[in-house]
């Protein structure tokens, strides 16, 4: 990932006090080259510029996702786009706004003479007619110089930054790389440009914002900068504050409160989206989300902004608040407004009723907490997130992550589309302490009581179904019926007690069903990622000067690792802690262990007994040292 460094547009103006280096004083020593895609970075091996390879799997999902907008938006002006490595057979395009799709009729419509050929774009080539990119953080310049070299059918890409080293290095790569003619790096504030390119003919017809964090400063301009049916990208890599750590934080950033939920990556997807409809909503503009991934520390969505003031009205019933469980972690949606049909085809918009929920739980009694407002229409349009899937799969030499592009992606054709937010296997057992489930035997009970069920590529565990929350504790009643635990150790208000002592009214059938199975998983897709490298993660933000640097870097971000966790202790250290403590078995004088003992088998202090008559203390067997004999046998620490 790569983003707009925190320098002074003037290099001498450097927080460290140090001069202005050029490129003379900079040695071949001190640089590193990379080698992404079809891209050639060379950049400071100080920490000056940003970059971070694990987002490699970003970058290359973000190239096939603007080479299938290029196709749509191409094919409404009669022009195909040739991709490297795919084999020349005319796609059918599926059109995703009702203008293209008149367009396109339009154009079917008209009479071609047999000797004319369609117009095609390459890559590398200038499209007079093609698309204009604008990346608003470019740092290396990396992500612009892969759409030029990877992304046909493009007109311009603005490489922007405000840091003028990040600009100085962009324009040494796009050099490297050979595509002055249509790179064309920018040194500016990105919202400012933005700002600047709000007329009509000067909107861009892609902007990709990949900010170190959040790109909350930024998505007000980002909504009016982008041209009608364009395509917005959006990176947020401040999970704590999406995930629920910071409600407050989120909701000065996103107009949301995040709660902290095994489906907290959804509901971050979902608050991200709400926060981009919102600012579209206030220039009569809506956001319709292409695709949202949830990967590794970050989200991540591609929607495309419309204008319509009688669209703009349905915003409203979008979105939703969550009631939310304490206890149970039992979940309801509330939609903000109603829309409902009227007489003659109208559609009549009201204030929606509620709340869903009584005060507290019905399940388990607890309170509710309150979370809000998110998007509760669908987050992807499968029919174009499955032909990014099908280009992806035809050529799977084009991108180096290909493999994990495509188990994403299937997981993500598998998700129920109208079914917000999820459950998880280890949260409904965690609940009730019982055992755990298998994923195929808790989705075989819902599929035989006659409701829908998926995953989701947010969470390896999780369970996204459209049964009601009675039907899925009953399901979990029946299971622990087959693995009853223990209901003496379980306290009577605790949810566990409220939710079992209710008999189940519906009979789970735990037999497995073949089409429990999803169909990512029989094929063994990579549809998780594993922890690519040690250490992996955000990197350090870039600083001016390079403050950070190489190992020390590296060994700061080890010390940082489990930074949380109590560190191992040392044998010693506990042996000796141990033996503060006296020994129960020794005072009861069942304690076998003698000197091997762990703990204490010391008398007790003078002073604790100076106050006790010698007639009234008690003959215990810890008063007296234990004998010879007491060394062997079984015992306990």
């Amino acid at each position: 990932m790569e983003e707009q460094t925190q320098g002074l547009r003037n290099p001498g103006e450097m927080e460290n006090g140090t001069e202005p280096c050029g490129e003379e004083c900079a040695s071949e020593a001190q640089e590193t080259t990379v080698t992404e895609g079809a891209a050639k970075i060379a950049f400071p091996s100080a920490n000056e510029v940003f970059y971070n390879p694990v987002q490699e799997f970003n970058r290359d999902l973000t190239c096939a996702v603007i080479t299938e907008f290029a196709r749509v938006h191409l094919a409404a002006k009669g022009i195909q786009i040739k991709v490297p490595g795919e084999k020349d057979v005319q796609k059918v395009v599926v059109d995703l706004s009702e203008q293209e799709e008149k367009n396109a009729e339009l154009k079917e419509g008209a009479n071609l003479a047999p000797e004319d050929q369609p117009r095609t774009a390459a890559v590398g080539e200038i499209c007079e007619e093609g698309l204009r990119v604008l990346e608003g953080l470019a740092a290396s310049g990396l992500r612009s110089i892969r759409f030029a070299r990877e992304v046909p059918g493009l007109q311009s890409v603005v490489a922007n930054d405000a840091s003028a080293r990040a600009v100085d290095l962009i324009c040494r790569n796009v050099q490297l790389n050979g595509v002055a003619h249509l790179v064309h790096p920018r040194q500016a504030d990105a919202r400012m440009l933005m700002y600047q390119h709000q007329k009509l003919s000067e909107r861009f017809d892609v902007i990709d914002l990949d900010p170190y964090g959040s790109p909350a400063p930024f998505l007000d301009a980002a909504v009016q900068a982008v041209s009608e049916g364009g395509l917005l990208c959006v990176t947020c890599t401040d999970m704590a504050v999406l995930a629920g750590n910071s409600g407050e934080t989120c909701y000065s950033k996103y107009g949301a409160m995040a709660l902290k939920s095994r489906a907290c990556h959804e509901m971050a997807l979902r608050i991200v989206l709400h926060s981009l409809d919102l600012r579209a909503n206030c220039y009569q503009r809506f956001v319709v989300p292409l695709l949202s991934v949830s990967a590794d520390f970050y989200v991540r969505v591609f929607v495309r902004v419309f204008t319509g003031q009688a669209k703009v009205k349905a915003s409203a019933s979008k979105q939703a608040l969550v009631f939310q469980c304490v206890g149970c972690g039992t979940f309801h949606l509330q939609r903000l407004g109603k829309a409902s049909g009227a007489s003659g085809g109208r559609v009549k918009f009201s204030a929606a009723c509620g709340p869903p929920v009584a005060p507290e739980c019905e399940h388990c009694g607890q309170r509710h907490q309150l979370g809000g407002p998110l998007w509760a229409e669908p987050i992807h349009d499968l029919d174009f997130v499955g032909r990014v899937l099908e280009a992806v799969s035809t050529n799977p030499g084009r991108f180096h992550t290909a493999e994990r592009i495509r188990g994403v992606l299937s997981v993500i054709t598998e998700e129920l589309p109208d079914v917000p937010l999820y459950y998880t296997l280890d949260q409904l057992s965690s609940t009730i302490r019982c055992s755990t489930p298998s994923l195929l035997q808790l989705r075989s009970a819902l599929l035989h009581a006659g409701f829908r069920v998926s995953l989701s590529h947010a969470c390896k565990n999780a369970v996204k179904t459209d049964a009601p929350s009675s039907a899925l504790w009953d399901i979990m009643r029946c299971w622990e019926k087959e693995c009853p635990v223990k209901r003496e150790r379980l306290s009577e208000t605790s949810p566990a007690f409220r939710i079992l002592s209710v008999e189940p009214r519906l009979q789970a059938n735990f037999t497995i069903r073949e089409d429990a199975n999803p169909s990512s998983r029989q094929r063994g897709l990579k549809r998780f990622q594993a922890n690519p490298e040690a250490n992996w993660g955000p990197r350090p933000r870039a600083r001016p000067g390079g403050k950070v640097a190489g190992g020390a870097m590296e060994e700061r971000r080890r010390l940082h690792q489990n930074k949380r966790k109590e560190p191992a202790e040392d044998p010693v250290q506990r042996a000796a802690r141990l033996k503060t403590f006296p020994c129960k078995r020794f005072k009861e004088g069942t304690c076998q262990h003698g000197d091997q003992c762990c703990y204490s088998h010391s008398s007790p202090a003078p002073e604790d007994t100076a106050d006790v008559a010698p007639g009234d203390r008690p003959e215990t067997p810890y008063q007296n040292p234990p004998g010879p004999g007491m060394a062997n046998g079984p015992g306990v620490d």
